[in-house]
């Protein structure tokens, strides 16, 4: 079982694959990384020895923000748009989409499940 900066990789995956299963290492990044520890992408993770794994956890700890430090990162980044109350902030503070998509018919991601609004009845003479 392959484990790096705190995630157990899936075995019979090709490396590349495997390295994105990382929170911030995406397919650019594992290739990159591959390429810099002269290891194959075909290779399956269980097939690395612990040398080439301890060359990907050196060359992931030194040249990546990954995992946790990544998450709190992006965090601060969206509290502060929100302390300085620009569109962006105010946007995240409302759950509502950042960039520029229409909201009256979609964007159910972000507002959650549609809240049913009932009519006004009409007044009977």
């Amino acid at each position: 079982m392959a484990r790096i900066a705190g995630v157990d990789l899936p075995k019979h995956k090709r490396g590349v694959i495997g390295l994105t299963y990382i929170y911030g290492i995406g397919l650019s990044n594992a290739k990159s990384i591959l390429a810099a520890a002269e290891i194959s992408e075909d290779t399956k993770v269980q097939e690395w020895s612990d040398d080439e794994l301890s060359k990907i956890r050196t060359l992931i700890q030194t040249e990546f923000k990954v995992e946790g430090e990544l998450r709190s990162e992006v965090q601060l980044n969206i509290k502060r748009l929100m302390d300085i109350g620009c569109y962006r902030g105010i946007r995240h503070r409302n759950g509502l989409p950042l960039r520029g998509q229409h909201t009256k018919n979609n964007s159910r991601t972000r507002k959650g499940k549609r809240k049913t609004v009932a009519n006004k009845k009409k007044a009977t003479k």
